[in-house]
Parts: C-alpha cells; structure tokens; sequence
C-alpha cells in the first residue's frame, strides 16, 4: 500500500517558481538559451494513493433451532427448520443446504432420494451422475455421492451431492448435503463448497423427525479445519483478482488526483519505459539520454540548435 506522506508546496516568489522537495528554479545550470533545468517530482513527494487490502476471510460457526454451520463471509442463511437448512451466496448464484427426513425403508435407493429433493428446486434437465461411496457426516453411518447439472431458467447449474444414511431396526433416516452454483463459478466453488455443506450437524434430537442424531463439535473437527483452509485459499485468489482490478482503478484516479491537486503532469521519457511527472511551470520539456530534464515555454525553440546535445521533445502522457 502506498503510504501518504505530503502534498507539494508550491512557493512562488519573486517569479521564481519552486515545488517542496523537487528544486524547480527558473534558470542555471547548462541549460541551452530559453530554456531551464527541471527536476522531476519523486513519488513521496506527490499526493497520496491508496489501495484496498484483505485482512483474510474464515468461516463463522453459527447455530439455528435445530442445526449448527459453518457460514462463509457474507452468506446469510435462507431456510432453517426442522428438516432442512439452506445458506445462500450474496448473489443468490450458489447454495449449501442439508434436508432430510426419517423413516424411510432401509433399502431406498440413495439415487432415489437426492433426485426427489432436488427437484424441489425446480430444475431444468437435471442430470445425476452413479454413485460413488463417499464419508458420511457425524452421526450418519455412510454415503453416497453424486455430481450433479440442471439449469434454473435456462442458466446452466453445477454440484456435489451426497446422500448421507442411518439405518435403525426396520427404516432409516436419510440426509443431504449439497453444493450448487452457476456452472460458471462451479470451478472455483468445488474445492470448498462441499466442505462446507458437510459441516452443517443435527444438534436438536428431533431434527428430520427422529431423536438420536448425533451432533459434531465444528470448532473441533479436523473436517472443519480442511474447509476453512480450503475457503480461505479460495478467497484470497478470488479477492487478490478484485484488488488487482481495483488497484488498476484507483492508481489511474490517484494519478489524476497528483496531476490535479499536486500541479504536476506525467511525461513520457523516450530513453526508458518509466513516465515522470514534471511542474506545470513550463509548457514543453525535453530530456537527453542522460535523463536530464529542460523546459521552457517558447515552442519554436530547440535545445539542439547551435549545440551539441542530443535532447528529444517529451510528450504528454494522456490518461
């Protein structure tokens, strides 16, 4: 970040112009006739600039009536009952939720039942790959996991399911947890958004109608530790890809803001690929191979008539 120091001080006194810290005078030097030595401005010497920084994101650990989460920055939660909760991204783009319910036969097809709770999203062609086995959450004694597509009016969608089961006696209760996006930000959501709706644990006994649900402490998992990892790396990518745009931004404001406030301007050097901001004192400036710097305000005049130096006129950088 850069770091604010002062503002130049412009003095005018007995016609000689001077800039705090730059040494602009009106004359000296070896300067051919009409013209001036010109020093150009460093960049402590200019109005101040600034750029966003991230302190980090984490996931919060929070609690409803009937489960506990891992919540990612800025997500809010969208249903919390009984037998489902769903947190949503702030662009409504993506979710993770959990949904299930007891008493079902103890060979009900898991394929079955995440198609029949997905489509309580109303979805458009949604597709499930086979199953693979997967690791169940707490309290469940295994799963299956699928990956999933559908479309939500006419927008393509991608995610992770599993299907989490805990067979007792004669029937059994079955779970999801899921992972949705926008197919276009899956890429970057798979390596921690299914994490993260795994983290989602039955803490009241009569979550999905049945007692006995074994709840996971999240501020102990091992499990919980791996999706905040997992988010954090993901966001500081996302965010350093924002403050690299932003910071674009905001270095072509705040150069502005020197030219503006600071009576100053950005010239192009033709010996190097580095600007350098001059005063305004003078209208037209040339530069040699050496990187001194002459200005004046005649335009018919050239540093090169009658001499020996090698000067070349600067032109304005337009921003």
């Amino acid at each position: 970040m850069r770091t604010s120091h002062f503002l130049p001080l412009l003095l005018i006194c007995s016609n000689v112009v001077f800039f705090s810290g730059c040494g602009v005078s009106g004359g000296g030097g070896n300067a051919p006739a009409n013209f001036h030595p010109v020093k150009p401005m460093s960049a402590n010497e200019l109005p101040p600039s600034s750029s966003p920084s991230n302190a980090g994101a984490s996931l919060r650990i929070g609690q409803g009536q009937f489960f506990s989460f891992a919540m990612p920055q800025g997500w809010r939660i969208g249903e919390d009952g009984q037998y489902a909760l769903t947190l949503v991204a702030p662009d409504n783009k993506a979710l993770t939720l959990m949904v299930g319910n007891s008493g079902y036969p103890v060979n009900y097809a898991p394929g079955q039942f995440v198609y029949e709770k997905l489509m309580a999203l109303r979805p458009e062609n949604l597709q499930l790959s086979q199953p693979r086995q997967a690791q169940p959450v707490k309290g469940f004694q295994y799963a299956y996991q699928f990956d999933v597509s559908y479309a939500i009016n006419g927008a393509p969608c991608r995610g992770s399911v599993k299907c989490h089961v805990q067979p007792a006696y004669d029937m059994c209760v079955m779970a999801m947890t899921a992972a949705l996006s926008d197919a276009s930000q899956w890429q970057g959501y798979s390596s921690w958004l299914p994490l993260v709706a795994d983290q989602i644990s039955a803490t009241n006994g009569a979550a999905f109608g049945m007692r006995g649900i074994m709840q996971q402490n999240l501020q102990n998992s091992t499990a919980y530790a791996q999706a905040a990892k997992e988010y954090r790396d993901w966001s500081q990518r996302n965010w350093q890809g924002v403050t690299d745009d932003r910071n674009a931004s905001v270095d072509r404001r705040n150069e502005q803001f020197r030219e503006t406030i600071g009576g100053v301007q950005s010239y192009a050097n033709p010996y190097s690929n580095t600007p350098v901001q001059l005063p305004t004192t003078y209208a037209h400036y040339w530069v040699d191979r050496q990187g001194n710097v002459i200005g004046t305000d005649d335009p018919n005049s050239n540093p090169n008539t009658g001499g020996t130096g090698d000067w070349t006129q600067m032109e304005q950088v337009k921003r």
